[in-house]
């Protein structure tokens, strides 16, 4: 039952995430609709516009961006303060997977703000008993937002099942997929 309360907060995140991602989809939509076309009778039918939104499955999670949302290398970014400390494995995966982005401790200072939630399921007395396991199952959802704009341009939720080396796989994996976005 207490586990069931601790992973309301991690899918509200991802709801919040998907709600977000999902209004600027539509925003995007409907500014494209209401601009005049210059030439319409040139426009040819089958060319109509792509989805801004790019939505992919990973082995590790989901993963959700703008495809023209790109972050500069180098560009000031805070890291919010998350549940169970979660921002320093964040921070930690950053240095760990060569991410080019510049992390600061003030918000005032940043360009990109990088927020979330995380879980950890620790290893049962019957799982380390019967199986001989200490591997936690780790959850954790992140968002990437422009400070500036307050658009969000990345989102990621990672689910590790039975993770030896538990939050620090976890962020890894998210820093992992930031450096994706991240522009030399």
């Amino acid at each position: 039952m207490q586990s069931k309360i601790r992973v309301v907060p991690l899918l509200l995140a991802t709801l919040i995430v998907d709600f977000s991602c999902s209004s600027l989809l539509a925003l995007a939509q409907t500014s494209s609709e209401n601009k005049p076309s210059q030439d319409q009778s040139k426009s040819d039918p089958a060319a109509t516009p792509s989805s801004d939104l790019k939505s992919t499955a990973s082995d590790e999670g989901q993963l959700a961006t703008v495809n023209n949302a790109k972050i500069p290398a180098y560009a000031k970014v805070y890291v919010a303060p998350m549940p169970a400390g979660f921002e320093n494995y964040l921070i930690a995966g950053l240095r760990n997977k060569k991410v080019p982005l510049t992390v600061v401790v003030d918000r005032a200072k940043a360009e990109y703000e990088i927020s979330g939630v995380s879980e950890s399921d620790k290893a049962g007395w019957a799982k380390m008993l019967f199986m001989g396991s200490q591997q936690s199952n780790e959850l954790a959802s992140i968002k990437v937002s422009d400070l500036r704009t307050g658009a969000i341009v990345f989102g990621y939720s990672v689910h590790k099942g039975n993770s030896v080396r538990g939050k620090q796989s976890a962020g890894e994996a998210c820093a992992k997929h930031i450096k994706q976005i991240v522009v030399d």
